[in-house]
């Protein structure tokens, strides 16, 4: 059986057209959004409400608190049986969601490295910060020139990554990734991608989302994270909206200044989505003018599965 992948940027109409699809298809929907594995975190992450969910079963949606850490490959592994189970009952697998690297990833198949060790990452990220990326990146190239051909001196999360599975593990992490290169896909799928003719649209929806969000108590809901523990260094709190609108209430500065932030950082994350998509020859796209056609997204996939029969 092919799995069916409904992706896209920010405000395009994903959850409305993957519930349609299920409901015809006798479908059962995996998020793959990195952020709607929280609970707690409702608002900002436009997470579906059960009204939305049409009596759709979701899964990979308020999995974790958002204390915890969050990885692609737990995604994978959690993702996986979601999506083997939903076979094994007999329906229809459905990958909702925006997060690129997650669903790229869950249907490749490819193999990952264990993390490593939490206390050598935090020395390795403070000798980054004292040293710098040149010189890490230099030490880097000593044991592995191959990863240092593909990175670049700002990018501390992959050079801190490569370092700390060599010396935890003694593997080579540019060698481990050509092996997964030969490892072939998880799943078939059949994948579609929205967007608007008029990126401007697009834009534009992401402001009305944003104000619809502050509108429907965005900022309370940092607040209750705040108050309950929850600090700026949390992964969960990376995420658009709450990583800047928590910054402006610890450091008590302008609100309305936060929020034309998370606007901004909203539209740039959709084009940095559209371009990761782009990539993607595979994707079948799904054009909207000023608003989400739902049956004409159905239908549309609907003739393309006809054809791949």
């Amino acid at each position: 059986m092919s799995i069916i992948v409904i992706t896209g940027p920010t405000a395009t109409g994903k959850t409305a057209l993957g519930v349609a699809l299920a409901k015809k298809i006798n479908g059962e929907i995996v998020s793959a959004d990195s952020m709607q594995v929280y609970t707690q975190m409702n608002i900002g992450t436009a997470k579906p409400t059960q009204t939305e969910m049409g009596g759709i079963c979701h899964y990979m949606i308020n999995i974790i608190q958002p204390s915890e850490d969050y990885s692609v490959a737990r995604y994978v592994k959690e993702a996986t049986e979601c999506v083997d189970n939903i076979i094994n009952s007999g329906k229809q697998p459905i990958i909702v969601g925006g997060t690129g690297l997650y669903i790229d990833s869950l249907l490749k198949g490819r193999d990952f490295l264990e993390r490593g060790d939490m206390e050598l990452r935090k020395v390795l990220e403070k000798k980054y910060d004292e040293i710098g990326g040149e010189l890490m990146l230099a030490e880097l190239g000593k044991i592995d020139p191959v990863s240092v051909e593909r990175l670049f001196p700002n990018d501390k999360k992959r050079i801190v990554r490569a370092l700390e599975i060599y010396k935890h593990t003694g593997k080579l992490i540019s060698e481990h990734d050509a092996l997964s290169k030969k490892i072939p896909p998880r799943y078939n799928a059949i994948k579609f991608a929205l967007k608007y003719n008029d990126r401007n649209v697009l834009y534009e929806k992401i402001n009305k989302r944003v104000d619809n969000m502050i509108k429907n108590g965005l900022i309370d809901e940092i607040k209750s994270l705040l108050n309950s523990g929850i600090t700026e260094k949390h992964i969960s709190m990376q995420a658009i909206g709450y990583k800047e609108i928590a910054k402006a209430l610890i450091n008590n500065t302008d609100l309305d200044e936060a929020i034309e932030k998370v606007k901004m950082e909203s539209r740039r994350y959709a084009k940095r989505q559209l371009t990761w998509f782009r990539r993607d020859k595979d994707i079948t796209w799904i054009y909207w003018d000023d608003e989400p056609n739902i049956k004409h997204g159905v239908d549309k996939i609907m003739e393309k599965l006809y054809e791949t029969k």
